[in-house]
């Protein structure tokens, strides 16, 4: 048992080696929409000369030219390497396959000891036997033996053949138990620790250290890592269009850098480091001839597709979502913490004052930053073309000083889950349009007037008119503003001509062929629209119409 509980011991307090080892504390982190700015402290106990650092728990890729390391004074940093396999690498053990290695050893000589204490005991045994067998020789012979001195040779043999016996026996057990023990050791030896499943992946940064004094210290590092984003989501509340917006500003934070954030000071940042800083320059844009089978192809006519302005719209709207059915409004109480919002020239930044723990599993972490309400106006807006639906608009103006950035917004109208829009703050106009949903209440159909809608030959031309009626109806219970689009094509050829024969007082773009309307309906009032147009072209000719 004595030989079992100095191994145990030896294990327990063997020492490291020259070499010290330390583990990195995260304290801060700085999150870019890509990238994370980790802030790390470890302790070390220096003495006077050179000293090798190895800080272990740091994030399993980074980028090796952003390391920061900050020391005192008297301490000056040589060199500093990062690695992911320290042993493989740099050849060397970790402070635990070393302790393996050395116990091992340990064990294998206190098996050849053992060995060689069960070979004496051996020959001992083989010693009693030979005389014991000389003496019985004796006594089966002529020879007179004194039979008292026969009996004291008998007794001792058997006493001492028992007792060395009996320390075989321990022998072999010890050397049973040393040998399972070795088995271990040697199965461990062969794993690398920093590749355990149960273990993260994690890195390491190898420090060399020059100290002018025998000195115990901490150590503040940062680096970037790649494995950590966040981006913004927010929650659009609104009760009644007389009511501003409440505003909920949130977070969706990820990281997955081998590291748990325990309890970390969290800043969010809108800035994007280790980007290309270089300003571009114009070189000479020379002009040269093509080999292009489109260049002489006759154009078919107007584009199908519909003008730059309904289309920005369509697609604004385009981004309301169905209601989801297994939504639940407890998804958006959440805990709303206030966070310090910095504005410089390139990014702006949010400071969360709490401590938050943000666990290295991928997934995503929400963080309320701020709750506002902001003033907002309402109007509806609809383009029966492309959608019969009205979408209830809320307009924000100097929406700069809310610090937006491009992100989805999720709608709760009345306390009603209404779908997703998107936020785009990276815009020119002075007027923020957010939108709020479908308004089904209010009622727009769009027809083609069939006794209107013509179509002559005239000589080699084609002649069409196009007809349609608009009908809206407010079955609200208070008035609406309702902003109206519809549109007629424009002409890409002299050969074919558009004419505007009807749009009821409706605001043209004649560049993009919109038609907006501005209308007040009062409630359960119905207004009808009538937009009309004429097109002319070559009747050998075909257009997208």
């Amino acid at each position: 048992m004595k030989n079992f509980i100095l191994i145990s011991l030896f294990i327990s307090t063997l020492g490291y080696g020259q070499n010290i080892f330390t583990t990195g504390k995260v304290k801060a982190a700085t999150v870019y929409f890509n990238v994370a700015e980790i802030s790390q402290e470890a302790g070390v106990s220096l003495s006077s000369g050179t000293t090798e650092v190895v800080i272990d728990n740091v994030a399993n890729s980074i980028y090796e030219e952003t390391v920061q390391i900050s020391a005192p004074p008297y301490v000056t940093v040589v060199s500093v390497q990062y690695t992911t396999d320290y042993g493989k690498e740099y050849n060397k053990e970790t402070p635990e396959i070393r302790r393996i290695s050395d116990s091992i050893i340990l064990v294998k000589k206190q098996i050849e000891k053992l060995n060689l204490e069960k070979n004496s005991y051996v020959k001992t045994i083989e010693l009693l036997d030979k005389n014991k067998a000389t003496y019985d020789k004796m006594d089966g012979g002529e020879s007179k033996i004194d039979v008292n001195a026969l009996i004291k040779l008998v007794e001792y043999y058997n006493s001492k053949r028992l007792e060395i016996n009996d320390k075989i026996f321990t022998i072999d057990k010890q050397k049973e138990k040393l040998s399972d023990l070795l088995g271990e050791l040697d199965k461990k030896s062969k794993i690398n620790p920093d590749k355990n499943e149960n273990k993260k992946s994690t890195g390491k940064l190898i420090i060399q250290l020059l100290s002018t004094q025998e000195v115990k210290t901490t150590l503040k590092i940062k680096y970037l890592t790649n494995n950590a984003s966040w981006y913004p989501i927010y929650d659009l509340r609104a009760s009644d269009t007389s009511k501003p917006i409440d505003l909920y500003y949130k977070a969706m934070i990820s990281q997955n850098t081998g590291i748990d954030w325990n309890g970390v000071k969290l800043t969010l940042s809108s800035g994007i480091p280790n980007q290309n800083n270089q300003a571009p320059i114009l070189k000479t844009w020379r002009l040269d001839y093509i080999n292009n089978r489109y260049a002489n192809s006759v154009h078919s006519g107007f584009s199908k597709s519909i003008s730059r302005e309904s289309r920005s719209a369509s697609q604004s709207m385009s981004s309301i979502q169905s209601i989801s059915a297994d939504y639940e409004e407890a998804n958006f109480e959440q805990k709303t913490v206030d966070a310090v919002i910095n504005e410089n020239q390139l990014s702006i930044s949010f400071e969360v004052d709490a401590l938050y723990t943000i666990l290295s599993n991928g997934k995503q972490h929400s963080v309320v930053l701020t709750e506002t309400k902001i003033p907002a106006f309402y109007k509806h807006y609809s383009v029966p073309k492309l959608d019969m639906d009205s979408y209830l608009i809320a307009e924000i103006k100097e929406y700069s000083k809310y610090n937006f950035l491009t992100g989805e917004a999720n709608i709760i109208f009345d306390g009603v889950y209404v779908g997703k829009t998107i936020i785009d703050p990276n815009q020119t106009s002075e007027i923020l349009n957010l939108s709020m949903g479908k308004d089904k209440r209010v009622s727009i159909k769009r027809e083609k007037v069939s006794e209107l809608s013509t179509t002559k030959f005239l000589s080699s031309y084609k002649e069409q008119i196009f007809t349609y009626d608009i009908t809206i109806r407010n079955n609200k219970k208070e008035e609406i503003d309702l902003q109206l689009k519809d549109q007629y094509p424009v002409s890409s050829h002299k050969e074919i001509t558009v004419e505007l024969l009807q749009s009821d007082k409706a605001s043209n773009n004649e560049e993009l062929g919109v038609l907006t309307w501005t209308l007040k309906l009062k409630p359960n009032e119905t207004k009808k629209i009538r937009v009309s147009y004429k097109v002319k072209y070559p009747k050998d000719k075909q257009i997208n119409l």
